[in-house]
């Protein structure tokens, strides 16, 4: 079955970073767009990035700020977070898109991992 396990949350000031990380399995996940999104307390999900092939979408709030990449070798996705800011506080979760050779799936994902809460502060 899908599994997607995130890891690389913490807390961190601002102007810090931090590396989220998404081991995917289960699936051919080369084929298959993948997002990172995330939820504060209180507020709607949102889609931060996503990824496919060399198709990469980013949310305006992060926009010089993220980098999302993928290591199709290992099976892994990737969040770089710099220069972050308090509003980045969340509960970040990745996911996977609904079907493959999707190019920007921030609209469409089927699986969900468990997430990692970020914590930003000032």
């Amino acid at each position: 079955q899908v599994q997607l396990v995130e890891s690389g949350g913490g807390s961190v000031q601002a102007g810090g970073s931090l590396r989220l990380s998404c081991a995917a399995s289960g699936y051919s996940y080369s084929v298959y767009c993948m997002a990172w999104f995330r939820q504060a307390p209180g507020k709607a999900r949102e889609g931060v990035a996503s990824i496919y092939d060399d198709s990469v979408t980013y949310a305006d709030s992060v926009k010089g700020r993220f980098t999302i990449s993928r290591d199709n070798a290992k099976n892994t996705l990737y969040l770089q977070m710099n220069s972050l800011k308090p509003e980045d506080t969340a509960m970040y979760y990745c996911a996977r898109g609904v079907r493959p050779l999707v190019r920007n799936c921030l609209n469409t994902v089927s699986y969900w991992g468990q997430g990692t809460q970020v914590t930003v502060s000032s």
